[in-house]
């Protein structure tokens, strides 16, 4: 990543902070950006912890705004260094604020006590509980939902943070009486002062990484930018202190994955592996697909030690499970616990969400935006309703999903669909043309490869022939990172799901 002294504007982004006070001596946060997922779920797991809380947002709407209200939580209308007086005990700068955002600017020149959003949660929640972080590039969502709710179910109460809804728990956060935070553990950059990556700051007893491969183009010069990253955090697992346990720290690795397997070199915590591959400390066999889920037999270090059902499809789900085993395991559950957890776990909102079925089309909902993640949900979509015609809906919206890079990696990603529809990724400021992704060749390429596709400007223009070619039997499955301009409300509106 680039140092801040590279940037243009380095005199504004590079400055003395005030130290942090205790967390026992702040008394009132004030978030610069509340609205915004992560901003919002630190919010609400300050007010539980007891803190008076507060912020701003130009972009004040539900749901968001609405929970925040709920919560006796003040958010303030537009960005004033005005709100920022008298001065707050902790200002938390949202890595959406630019160096010359009206109240990051104030925070800045004022001198105010002031951190990032993983400052925040490192220095007020993590000190003195076991941290869990769930690093790397896919499937971070799931397996960290998957982590808290097997810890919860084990009745370890933890607290946790994660980057998505948990289906049928309506949350996303939770301060818990246990010794372990089980935290989502994210790539991205910290603060327009701090471009470390937010997973380094989250002290880490212990970690999974699930797998490897570039992303963020945005903010990571290449591949070798991007993988330094990974093995900063793994130099730091384990070397926190653990104050609840003699367990000094576990690191759990995707073996069958070489890169991942390589960071067993740059940390000196007990490193835990699992996968597919037999060789793995934890593997599943006999596994057996079905519309209900899939089952498993759990293996650890080359016993079986349970039965596993999980009601998630995919062997990508196999995997998020076979993580959370290991480290769940290292961290003093029983298999038997472990087990009980996976097989009670309704999956994460946006991920193969059933949003509904009307004239004999299911209509499904998921996050998938990387091309590996957008094959490996068609695959999981596919052998969970092997029996339906496939037809994928997909808008690339993240940062590096809208870049040339991948044109090639998404024309081989939707081989399982039956057919595709693709819509133009918005154009940004920030955005190069020239370097922006073309759907209408993806789309060319798609078909080329014996699937019927089409690349389309808008909703509008979209949804017509969407709704002209589902028919009985057929499966629509919506992928976007974002709203998909209500894409889906008005799919489901149209089906009278």
């Amino acid at each position: 990543m680039r140092p801040l002294a590279d940037y243009a504007d380095a005199a504004l982004r590079i400055f003395d902070r005030p130290p942090l006070p205790p967390p026992e001596a702040i008394d009132d946060v004030y978030l610069i950006g509340i609205c915004g997922k992560g901003m919002g779920a630190l919010a609400e797991l300050l007010r539980e912890a007891g803190y008076a809380v507060r912020g701003s947002d130009a972009a004040a709407y539900p749901p968001m705004s609405t929970r925040l209200a709920r919560l006796g939580i003040t958010v303030l209308d537009g960005y004033d260094p005005a709100h920022l007086k008298p001065a707050p005990g902790l200002t938390v700068v949202g890595n959406a604020c630019t160096p010359t955002h009206p109240e990051a600017a104030h925070a800045r020149d004022a001198r105010l006590v002031q951190t990032s959003l993983p400052g925040a949660i490192g220095h007020v929640f993590l000190q003195q509980r076991r941290s869990l972080v769930v690093a790397g590039t896919h499937g971070k969502t799931t397996t960290t939902g998957l982590l808290a709710h097997v810890l919860s179910e084990a009745g370890r109460d933890p607290s946790f943070l994660v980057g998505g809804v948990m289906a049928g728990l309506d949350r996303t956060c939770a301060v818990g009486s246990g010794p372990h935070f089980v935290i989502e553990g994210d790539e991205y950059d910290s603060a327009y002062f701090d471009k470390r990556p937010k997973m380094l700051l989250y002290r880490p007893t212990g970690a999974i990484v699930t797998s490897l491969e570039f992303d963020h183009a945005d903010i990571y010069d290449d591949w070798d930018d991007y993988r330094a990253a990974f093995e900063a955090f793994a130099a730091l697992v384990g070397t926190y202190g653990a104050p609840v346990t003699g367990n000094p720290g576990t690191l759990v690795l995707n073996g069958d994955d070489p890169h991942v397997r390589a960071l067993a070199a740059h940390t000196t915590a007990a490193v835990r592996t699992f996968g597919l591959d037999a060789g793995n400390d934890v593997t599943a066999q006999h596994a057996l697909a079905g519309e209900g889920g899939q089952r498993f037999d759990l293996v650890v270090d080359g016993v079986t030690v349970a039965e596993v059902f999980l009601p998630m499809s995919g062997a990508h789900n196999r995997m998020n499970a076979l993580a959370v085993a290991a480290l769940a395991l290292a961290e003093g559950l029983t298999p038997d616990e472990v087990t009980a957890g996976l097989a009670t776990f309704r999956g994460m909102q946006r991920r193969q969400e059933v949003k509904g079925e009307a004239g004999g089309v299911l209509v499904v909902d998921d996050f998938a935006h990387h091309p590996t993640a957008v094959a490996k949900t068609l695959d999981a979509v596919r052998e969970r309703w092997a029996a339906r015609r496939l037809v994928a809906v997909f808008e690339p919206r993240s940062n590096s999903s809208r870049r040339k890079l991948f044109e090639a990696r998404y024309a081989e990603a939707f081989d399982a669909a039956d057919a595709v529809f693709l819509k133009t990724p918005p154009l940004r400021h920030n955005d190069d043309p020239a370097d922006f992704l073309d759907p209408q060749a993806v789309a060319s390429e798609i078909a080329r490869r014996g699937t019927p596709a089409a690349a389309y400007e808008s909703v509008d223009a979209l949804l017509p022939d969407l709704l002209a070619e589902l028919r009985p039997g057929d499966l629509a499955l919506v992928m976007s990172n974002g709203s998909f301009d209500g894409l889906m409300g008005r799919l489901v509106a149209a089906l009278g799901v």
